[in-house]
């Protein structure tokens, strides 16, 4: 037995292999209560859960409620304020009193200690044990990250060493973000470190649920709980990358390898843009104002949901979320004990949730509640409906339009609660055509970390720049690495398989015992090399397979290049990939009708809202895509 999980701000989605699932309310005391009556929920007498593949919101919440655990920060001396000073870059432009994120880590408690590195790694002050600084009383967790340690780590291990016989918990730069860039690496280490005893706490309490607990990271891939808990940067955008991976399978089977992403849950809307059906990657994020430089799928976030509150401010303007009913007490609707409007209220008004439907765990919804919400707050249905479109929208044309690309070739895939009642309107704006919904909608994205692949994404800075001798060798060396790391057995040799459809090169491991095809089912491994290339002089670099190819990448991103200039590398890349033992092709696929617009389909996960002027048909892995009718 195998099992998916998602956490959500709203609901818990639960889903077997068999295809069976179940939303149960979140519960934010402790996310893993949800989870194991959502397991108990589909788990028969006999039973036993073998894996429970899982996606957190815990890490996320963690570090926006800032309720991670007291930090010390331990830096390379006159490096202790690189967190407070930050980048250049103001978070508003024309607002001198804008504020920055507060540091994890107060000035009191970054240390400095001596010692120092070159550019190129090498050593010109050496650093023993005897010059670590004590760590003030009450620091649960210590960051450790000294200049340059992404070239040469040695010095950082000489400190987390002496940290750590101390009985402190460390995290190093090198050992969570090995790349360039003092301030994003530093304030990697030191989320890492304000968030591991949180999610570990959290984790080894969940293990108890099943005989083995993966759990998805922000790149797409799941690894071991134990990993998990020590390396909790990686977890923050844990659920919704599962997701966009099965929205991306379904839109190719559905003959469309390039769309976006729209996933509308309770508390958020995420949106990600998919090419060759694979969602785009991003090499860091911002949350809450804070740099992770981790390897991510590139998802854009905005607060709305179903759950999210509609209310006038003091201009008299209509604003909907970012503050969210979420799972207590939700919706008025639901009839828990909430009074502020949300969507989900005003979607229940306008006819698109049918007022007689049922819905798992919620029963009847009540619709005179709901208008009751709406009237008091001095809002309308409509108005609510208008303003959190627009901001979806703009959502939308912001990993589409602003980076070039046209939503009229794209299909839209709309998954979550909440995303199939306002895909449609939205397509409407943004000129597209088509908009998919996969099968289990509402519970998609526990479809999707139910059949994630176990991954590893390795990371390396490259010393010289201008000098790319060795970067073949270096490349091979790291893909080895990647594939021990995923499978935790030896391999042997690798061998760069050509023509690869999405231009990444991708090596093939064999193992020891000679079979270079790569021995039976689940033994094969694939793994992925890239490269972080910019010309000379620039300041951003991009993700290409090989050096030679850097030249169109960059003129496809930025409109021009410059074939005689010099291309500097900057970091190695490699990602290690071992498929999952339940394919997305593998779940049983639902019997699903479609018909002509206006047109409400309840189903148990999710509503689906078809306006005038559009069909729904059913279409291949069990979806339904909505179309406009020809004017």
């Amino acid at each position: 037995m195998r099992i998916g999980s998602d956490t959500g701000g709203t609901f818990t989605d639960v889903v077997t292999a068999s295809g069976a699932s179940t939303k149960v309310p979140s519960t934010p005391e402790d996310p893993g209560d949800a989870v194991r009556a959502g397991v108990a929920e589909l788990l028969g007498p006999d039973d036993a859960l073998e894996v429970l593949a899982h996606g957190t919101t815990v890490a996320t919440n963690a570090l926006l409620e800032r309720r991670g655990a007291v930090t010390a920060l331990v830096t390379t001396a006159g490096f202790a304020d690189v967190i407070e000073i930050a980048r250049q870059d103001r978070p508003s432009l024309y607002d001198p009193l804008a504020d920055r994120p507060t540091p994890l880590v107060p000035r009191a408690l970054r240390l400095e200690v001596g010692g120092r590195l070159a550019a190129d790694g090498s050593e010109l002050v050496p650093v023993s044990a005897d010059d670590v600084p004590d760590v003030p009383e009450g620091v649960v967790a210590v960051a450790v990250c000294l200049l340059h340690a992404d070239l040469q780590p040695a010095q950082e291990r000489t400190v987390a060493e002496a940290l750590r016989a101390r009985g402190l918990e460390v995290t190093c730069s090198h050992e969570i973000s090995p790349e360039m860039r003092e301030f994003e690496r530093t304030s990697t280490a030191v989320v890492n470190a304000y968030l591991r005893p949180v999610c570990r706490a959290y984790l080894r309490r969940l293990s108890e649920a099943a005989r083995a607990v993966d759990v998805m990271t922000s790149a797409g891939g799941l690894v071991p709980a134990d990993e998990a808990a020590d390396a909790p940067a990686r977890l923050l955008l844990s659920g919704p990358a599962g997701g966009v991976r099965a929205a991306a399978a379904t839109a190719a089977a559905n003959g469309f390898p390039d769309a976006v992403t729209f996933d509308m849950g309770g508390t958020s809307t995420d949106v990600c843009l998919v090419l060759d059906g694979e969602p785009a990657p991003a090499a860091e994020r911002e949350v809450d104002g804070l740099p992770v430089r981790l390897p991510s799928l590139d998802v854009h976030t905005i607060g709305a949901g179903g759950g999210s509150i509609a209310h006038l401010d003091p201009g008299g303007a209509l604003v909907v979320g970012p503050r969210s009913a979420g799972a207590v007490p939700g919706p008025a609707c639901y009839g828990h004990g909430g009074h502020e409007p949300t969507v989900t209220d005003a979607d229940l008004v306008l006819g698109r949730i049918p007022a007689g439907h049922a819905f798992p765990g919620l029963g009847v919804l009540d619709e005179v509640a709901a208008r009751r919400a709406l009237d008091a707050a001095g809002v309308t249905a409509e108005g609510v409906v208008a303003v959190v479109n627009a901001g979806m929208e703009q959502a939308l044309r912001q990993v589409t339009v602003e980076r070039g690309v046209d939503p009229a070739g794209l299909a839209l895939v709309a998954f979550g609660g909440a995303g199939p009642l306002h895909a449609a309107e939205l397509a409407e704006a943004l000129g597209i055509g088509t908009v998919v919904v996969p099968a289990r909608a509402g519970v998609l994205s526990a479809v999707g970390i139910l059949t994630a692949p176990r991954q590893v994404d390795l990371v390396r800075s490259w010393p010289t720049p201008l000098d790319h001798d060795g970067v073949a060798a270096a490349l091979g060396d790291l893909a080895a690495e990647a594939a021990v790391a995923v499978s935790g057995e030896a391999v042997g040799s690798a061998r760069t398989v050509a023509g690869s459809a999405d231009g990444v090169v991708r090596v093939a491991l064999a193992p020891f015992s000679g079979d270079e095809a790569g021995g039976p089912a689940g033994d094969r491994l694939d793994v992925e090399v890239r490269l972080d290339c910019r010309y000379a002089g620039q300041s951003h670099e991009l993700s290409v397979p090989t050096v030679a190819a850097f030249h169109a990448e960059h003129e496809r991103r930025n409109g021009y290049a410059r074939p005689a200039a010099p291309v500097e590398v900057i970091a190695l890349r490699a990602t290690a990939r071992v498929e999952a033992p339940v394919g997305f092709e593998d779940l049983p696929v639902p019997d699903r009708e479609g018909g002509v617009g206006p047109l409400v389909l309840a189903e148990d996960d999710c509503t689906i809202w078809v306006p005038e002027g559009w069909t729904a048909e059913p279409g291949a892995a069990g979806a339904l895509l909505l179309h406009r009718a020809a004017p």
